[in-house]
């Protein structure tokens, strides 16, 4: 089980995150995504049809592959909305930000990028 923390606000980098959770999920792996930091910025580039990455974006994201985004990095980088109308979920459940030990107490290996 794999929880890749995506913090990198560069969409070069978070499609490396897209791929390998795909990937992964096509090995049999058990994995999810946790869009935290910079990253939650990214979320209404890649809603985008016009973004040269929305097709990884939507099938991780079709395939139930994303947990959510911080609630608290969203707040502060005017992401929210953004989130909201992509119908993840804001992940708050450590002082406004999504806990890496949550994962790690459910048997997740932690991955950042």
């Amino acid at each position: 089980m794999f929880c890749l923390y995506a913090f990198n606000g560069e969409l070069m980098c978070f499609v490396h995150v897209l791929l390998n959770a795909v990937d992964m999920k096509s090995k049999g792996k058990e994995v999810t995504i946790v869009i935290e930091g910079a990253a939650v910025k990214l979320i209404g580039e890649l809603e985008k049809e016009s973004c040269p990455f929305h097709g990884p974006y939507m099938k991780a994201k079709e395939a139930g592959l994303i947990s959510g985004a911080c609630k608290a990095c969203s707040a502060k980088l005017g992401a929210t909305e953004a989130v909201e109308t992509a119908g993840l979920p804001l992940l708050d459940d450590m002082m406004g930000h999504p806990s890496m030990a949550a994962y790690a107490d459910k048997g997740y290996t932690i991955i950042t990028f």
